[in-house]
């Protein structure tokens, strides 16, 4: 049973001001909550296997393929910022 000083004390935890009339509706939310962890809790879950996550989320990749790349002039052309092969930026 959750009882109206634990609600107080969770609102000032999280820095929140809450009157007593809010608090007591709350009483009733929290043990809502607790009561749908209990729920989970008598689950027997000893033959599930392991998730990591509910959705299998494998990565959608390409295949990589070796392209051509563009020669140091190529890469150059349109700057007057680069030095020893490489882009030359502003000093920091």
């Amino acid at each position: 049973m959750v009882s109206l000083e634990e609600v107080k004390e969770v609102a000032e935890n999280a820095r929140i001001d809450i009157d007593d009339s809010t608090a007591e509706e709350f009483v009733e939310e929290f043990e809502d909550i607790l009561s749908i962890f209990d729920k989970l809790d008598s689950i027997n879950t000893e033959d599930a296997k392991p998730a990591f996550h509910p959705i299998d989320v494998s990565p959608k990749l390409r295949e990589d393929k070796r392209e051509d790349t563009l020669s140091s002039e190529e890469t150059f052309y349109n700057t007057d910022n680069s030095e020893d092969g490489f882009f030359k930026g502003p000093s920091a």
